[in-house]
């Protein structure tokens, strides 16, 4: 890598605007977050009771993993759509009509019907609304990463993306803080007032969002004249090799996700190891804890680059399977608590800050927003229905099953570290050092 691949890095010293893109990417992260994972502490929680009732709950838990599931199988189509239209129309049409969609169809999850209401057309209304969750989710990462990426000055890249994916742990203590409350309300509302309250949270967004201004490096594109006719088509044809190995990387941290939080919880309360609130409150700890978490993994890949410190939490994530669930199994409280903090903090997070700077660096500026989201979308159809897929190997092979399946998709990500180039290595970051001295610096907006 020269400087000419630098260059489509954005300004050496970022742009005026860096830190306002990268909190108003950050602040829509949150509120998908809220929006996408919240659904999946209520298919653990309720809505196997509430639209797939049955006299055996673990047949209504599979049920709604499996809706789970199709959000994340959603998510491919989403990420096509999005790319395409992030590298032909720009990156922020793309935040802003993906937050609009996800807002209406997280709503409209908080006035459906019950099974014991409808019947049948409740739990097809579910996986409809479902869907149109995956394709907004789908479609956002990619803007809203590449956004904060292509403003950030170079030498702080891993920073100011970690800024972006510490949304997705805010949403998550928001998503969790809400059920903890609602839990005492009972019945239906217990689930349907966070997916009413989401409402809010869009309008804030949408606010925030409208003011971001464009990414340079699409601007420059689009000057140049470089929009590609196809950006899905000649990314796959020229740079296939990476979204494999994106594949790869992703599987270690959302896939992992799956079994050590989504199917950790429903695990921690049919083995009656702790209470919904209890459960809850593991989760807040952890989600706080994780905000500052991945903003310091982002910003220690600026100093030691992104390939270390993916190999290391992989590599940790591939011993931490079996005795994660050994450490849950006590049924001590602040055990349970250790147990998720460090399988989010360490297992999730440090990878999540890893990628905001490595996937965008994996591609060229003229199919970046399609490549990256292909990379990290299609990784969604494994974790989508990993919950589902842990619950089988607990009935077949009991803990140990989810406790092996987590250090596999570990081993997977470690594979993929060391498959993939480094970005961000002494090389760069002289480079980096050279052309920063010579820049003018950025004047920052008020």
């Amino acid at each position: 890598m020269g400087n000419e691949a630098l260059t489509m890095r954005g300004p050496v010293h970022g742009t005026k605007d860096a830190k306002r893109v990268a909190i108003g990417s950050g602040v829509g992260a949150v509120i998908e977050t809220y929006d996408f994972i919240g659904f999946g502490t209520a298919a653990a929680l309720y809505f196997g009771t509430a639209f797939f009732p049955s006299a055996d709950p673990l047949t209504g838990t599979l049920a709604a993993f499996a809706t789970l599931g199709v959000g994340f199988a959603a998510r491919p189509l989403g990420g096509i759509i999005g790319g395409h239209l992030g590298d032909k129309l720009g990156r922020k049409p793309v935040l802003v009509a993906s937050l609009i969609l996800m807002g209406l169809a997280t709503f409209a999850i908080g006035l459906l019907p019950t099974y014991a209401q409808v019947g049948l057309l409740a739990p097809a209304l579910l996986v409809a609304v479902r869907v149109i969750q995956g394709l907004a989710f789908g479609a956002e990462w990619g803007g809203a990463i590449l956004m904060s990426y292509e403003h950030a000055p170079w030498k702080q890249k891993g920073k100011y993306t970690g800024i972006v994916q510490a949304g997705f742990p805010v949403g998550l203590l928001l998503a969790n803080l809400v059920f903890l409350f609602s839990v005492h309300l009972g019945n239906e509302w217990a689930w349907r007032v966070p997916f009413l309250a989401s409402i809010v949270l869009v309008a804030v967004g949408l606010i925030i969002r409208s003011k971001v201004p464009e990414s340079p490096v699409f601007e420059d594109v689009k000057d140049k004249g470089d929009i590609v006719k196809s950006p899905i088509v000649e990314v796959i044809r020229t740079d296939w090799r990476n979204i494999v190995r994106g594949f790869g990387l992703r599987i270690a941290e959302t896939a992992g996700y799956a079994v050590s939080i989504t199917y950790m919880i429903s695990y921690l309360h049919s083995s009656e190891l702790a209470n919904k609130t209890e459960t809850l409150t593991a989760l807040c700890i952890a989600s706080a804890v994780g905000i500052f978490a991945t903003m310091a993994w982002g910003k220690l890949t600026d100093v030691v680059g992104r390939r270390p410190v993916y190999i290391v939490s992989c590599a940790f994530a591939v011993v931490f399977g079996i005795p994660m669930f050994l450490m849950v199994n006590t049924g001590m409280f602040l055990f349970v608590i250790a147990t998720v903090v460090i399988a989010y903090a360490v297992c999730q997070n440090s990878l999540a800050g890893a990628q905001g700077a490595w996937f965008p660096e994996l591609f060229q500026a003229k199919t970046r927003s399609s490549g990256a989201s292909l990379a990290y979308q299609f990784s969604a159809m494994v974790s989508g229905f990993t919950p589902f897929i842990t619950t089988l190997l607990f009935v077949a092979l009991g803990w140990m099953g989810p406790a092996l399946l987590f250090s596999a998709y570990g081993a997977i990500g470690l594979w993929a570290a060391l498959a993939t180039k480094e970005t961000w290595g002494k090389r760069e970051r002289r480079l980096a050092d050279e052309a920063a001295a010579t820049a003018s610096p950025a004047k920052v907006s008020a």
